[in-house]
Parts: structure tokens; sequence; C-alpha cells
């Protein structure tokens, strides 16, 4: 049952962030938000999830996996309902944030319960299954938001969650072992150094604040000075001595940049270029996601036959094929001789690159940290995103340079993928 649980859980957390793209300009009108005050509905979930994963992921390492889960399933379901409730855009930026800090929890927790109760194909086949719902979530989001805003109301999404985490609390209670958290000192000053950084990070790339994003890198230095000195750090540097292990976070990164830019701009586009509905541009996505979910069945099969990089490597040239030609194409031809065949080999390539680039986010990594390993995994996942948006919303607002903006990235990331075939 772990797999299920785990898996459920984390496409919840996936699917929550990614109906806000079809949603929210009826957020906005609900609630009479102007423009500044609508991005931060958005932008307070992932400072917060961004900012807290690699504390939230070594806890799991100290305090138990089942323990610090119910804590996470709690605070997200919690939020979600009172958002789903609230009157006030006040209200709905406070609790969006106190959701960010509950899937900070669940999703390194969700892979580091993979790594602890599956093994060697097992493990691999879980593993892909996790990878492949990381691309399923934030494209079924995107219809599934479309779906219940159109036919219903924006808070259904966020009220829909309330049952599937209550649902999950009871599951995890049931079948997930109690394991015991290890007596280490908590590292308190590196977990406030954490937040601060990450979230100055991404907030002066959501926000465009050059100050806060220079003040980030600088905390993110003396963390990491801090941390090379202490016996028992929040985030063990040796986690980055595997070469493996670090070209992959460096990859997710890259790929994230590509992806959540694109999952973002291309509703938008939709809608407003062919006239599309919520609904209609989330439906619109059901090629990339169909396609996304018949690929990662047979990630595992490929992945023992040419292995984990070369999978990796393949997923990243047809990704930037689909790109490129969506790029050429003439953009007033409309969905089904622009958008249709392209979205196809896109799903194709996130089917390829999920997986692979989660495991080899893990590679190797000892099961005491398979906690803080996974928060590494999901900081790249959420910097990464963040990144990517900011640069591409600062550059242009022309979609056809967007997409040359995003291809240059995924371009980036198969030459990462190169370097890590380079083995140890």
């Amino acid at each position: 049952m772990i797999l299920p649980i785990t898996l459920l859980a984390y496409f919840l957390i996936l699917m929550d962030n990614s109906i806000i793209f079809t949603s929210s300009v009826q957020i906005g009108q609900s609630l009479g938000l102007k423009a500044a005050t609508l991005s931060w509905i958005s932008s307070a979930y992932t400072l917060t999830f961004g900012g807290c994963l690699l504390l939230s992921g070594r806890l799991s390492d100290l305090l138990g996996r089942k323990k610090i889960f119910l804590v996470g399933l709690t605070v997200f379901g919690l939020s979600s309902l009172v958002i789903s409730l609230a009157t006030s855009a006040q209200l709905v930026i406070v609790m969006r944030a106190v959701q960010g800090l509950g899937s900070s929890i669940i999703a390194p927790t969700t892979l580091a319960l993979i790594m602890d109760n599956y093994h060697g194909n097992t493990r691999q086949r879980a593993i892909s299954y996790y990878g492949a719902m990381a691309g399923i979530g934030s494209s079924a989001g995107l219809l599934i938001g479309g779906g219940l805003t159109s036919l219903f109301s924006w808070r259904l999404g966020f009220l829909i969650n309330a049952p599937i985490t209550l649902f999950l609390i009871w599951l995890t209670s049931k079948y997930v072992k109690k394991t015991s958290g290890r007596k280490e000192k908590i590292d308190y000053v590196g977990s406030l150094l954490s937040i601060l950084a990450l979230g100055g990070i991404i907030y002066g790339f959501t926000e465009r604040e050059i100050l806060f994003i220079i003040g980030g890198l600088v905390l993110l230095l003396v963390f990491i000075y801090l941390e090379s000195k202490l016996t028992n750090p929040l985030l063990p540097l040796g986690l980055f001595n595997d070469r493996i292990r670090l070209a992959a976070y460096l990859t997710r990164f890259l790929f994230m940049m590509s992806m959540l830019s694109f999952w973002f701009f291309l509703p938008q586009m939709m809608q407003k270029q062919y006239g599309f509905s919520p609904l209609e541009a989330g439906i619109a996505f059901l090629p990339l996601t169909i396609i996304n979910f018949i690929i990662a069945l047979w990630v595992p099969r490929l992945v023992r036959k040419v292995g984990n990089t070369k999978v990796l490597l393949s997923g990243e040239i047809i990704l930037a094929l689909g790109f490129i030609l969506i790029i050429l194409a003439n953009q007033a031809n409309g969905y089904w001789q622009v958008l249709f065949i392209p979205m196809m080999i896109i799903g194709i390539g996130q089917g390829l690159i999920f997986a692979p680039v989660t495991a080899a986010g893990i590679d190797s990594a000892p099961l005491k940290l398979a906690g803080i390993a996974s928060g590494v995994t999901n900081t790249m996942h959420q910097l990464g995103g963040a990144v990517g948006l900011a640069m591409i919303v600062a550059s242009t607002t022309d979609f056809k340079t967007e997409l040359k903006m995003i291809l240059v990235f995924t371009v980036l990331g198969t030459i990462m993928v190169m370097l890590l075939m380079r083995k140890k």
C-alpha cells in the first residue's frame, strides 16, 4: 500500500499547484484582485514550498517518516479547506503559504518512503511511477482545474483536497509502519538560514527583486559554509560528492525551468489566441498527459535495457524536438495544426525524463539521508520552476520568444545529461 499512498499524496500537491494556472482569472474576479495581488496566490505557495523543503526533508530523517507525513497531510488538508471557504484575498494568500508548508513536508517524505520500502528492480519501478506522477499530476491539474472552474467554481479545486487528504491520513495511519527517528540535534541555525536563503531567491525571481536574489545567494553561501563545519548538519554536503547525483540536481533544475514555464504560458496563449475556456485549455493537454502516462509505464523496462542516463538523454532530445515544432509553426493555424502533434512529442519526452532524473537524484544515497536527498531533489524542482518563469516573464510577452527561451533551457538540460553520462 505504500506506493498508492505516496503516489496519491504526490499527485494531490502537484495537481493543486497546476490548478492555479487555469483558474487564476476566475479567482481574481471572484475576490476582486488586481494582477499584482493575484500573483501572490501562486507566489505564497511557491515561497513556503520551496523555502522549507530542506528542513522538511531532514525532519523526516530525524523524527520518523510516518509522524512527519501525517503532519504534512493535516496541514495541507486543513489549509485547502480554509481556502475553499475564504472570502478575503488576505486569508487566501496566508492559507496558500500554509498549504505550501504542508506540501514541503509531503513531497520529500513520499519519495523517502519509497526508498525505505522498495529495493532493487522494484524500487526502480516505484520511482518510475513516482516520476511519472510528477508530469501527470502537473498536466492533469490543468485539466481538473479548468473543468472545475468552468463547470462549477474555482473553490471546488481546493475543497476536493480535504476529503482526499482525510482518506490519505486514514490509509497512512493503517498501512505505513511507524519508524523511530534518530536522536540527533536539529540544526536550527541552518534551518533558518536555508528558509531565508531559498525563500529570498524564490521571492526575488518571482517578484523580479534583484536585492532579494543577491541577499538569498549570500545567505545560501553562509549556509553552505556553516553546514561544512557541523557534525550533524541540516544538509550533509557529502550528498554532492556523488557526481551523478549532483548532475541530476542540475538537470532537474533546468528541466523545471522549461516545463513550469510551458505549463504556465500555454494555457494563457490558448485562451487568448484561440478563445479557449479554462476547461478547453485543460483538455488541450490530454495528448501530453495520456502519452506521458503510457511512456512512463515502459520506462522501467527501458532503464533495465539501456540504462538510466540514456533514457534521460533520449527524453531531453525528444522534448527539445517538440518545442522546436511549435516554434516553427504558424500560431494562427489553430490548435490541431500547431499544438496537437508537438504536445504528444513533449509528452514522450516528459515521460522519459521525470523518472530517470528522480532516480539519479537519489542515486546511492544512504537510507538515513533519504529524506534530505529527496528534499534536495524537490528543492531543485521548485527553484528551477521559479527561476525559469521569472526570467521569461521579465524578458518578453511574445509566446514564440517565450518558447525559444524554454528551448534554450531544454538544450542546457540535454548538455547536463551528456555530462551525467560520463560516469565517475
